[in-house]
């Protein structure tokens, strides 16, 4: 074990009024942010509820798929089951531990971040235990059902900030974010 201190990462878009869903799928059409989401997320692990999963339909390729559910039957092609927030970040950090260098690249680093990608029960539970909030800011009011938790500014740290113009391939402006938690004084 190379006793990795892991990175955990919340990747999420959030409307104005705090909004992440709607039905069980997202009610946008974001394209630069799905772009954004693969490129944060590549390669590393990522952990998400039983519904996100089954609004993405399929596993998430290059990347260890780890879906939390109190179901103990439920199972789907090339993910990993667990029933707990915990239970997931401990299997991601197993398999952070034992990544393999790159052969072609040894000088390449190895991932040390996990992500945490959804749904609200997921993002919830894992907001206190995150270091990185990767936010989507849909610049809109949006009518859903699922919702994420306030980024309370007492704990985290605005450093990074990218107005997005919306595309033809968007239905909405977005600002990417990044924040970081603040640490204890």
């Amino acid at each position: 074990m190379k006793n990795i201190e892991p990175h955990i990462e919340i990747v999420v878009a959030v409307s104005q009024n705090g909004v992440i869903g709607r039905e069980g799928d997202m009610p946008w059409r974001l394209s630069a942010d799905l772009k954004r989401f693969k490129a944060l997320t590549i390669g590393k692990p990522v952990i998400m509820g039983r519904k996100t999963f089954e609004s993405i339909g399929k596993a998430l390729p290059n990347r260890l798929n780890i879906v939390i559910t109190r179901d103990a039957d439920w199972h789907a092609d090339d993910v990993m089951r667990v029933g707990s927030i915990g239970a997931a970040v401990y299997l991601a950090l197993a398999h952070l531990e034992s990544a393999e260098p790159d052969p072609d690249d040894l000088e390449a680093p190895l991932p040390d971040e996990i992500c945490i990608i959804g749904g609200g029960q997921i993002y919830a539970q894992a907001i206190n235990m995150a270091h990185t909030l990767y936010v989507t800011h849909v610049l809109a009011e949006i009518d859903g059902d699922t919702h994420f938790p306030e980024i309370d500014e007492n704990l985290w740290l605005e450093v990074s900030s990218e107005d997005v113009p919306k595309s033809d391939k968007d239905s909405v402006e977005t600002r990417f974010v990044i924040y970081e938690r603040k640490s204890a004084e």
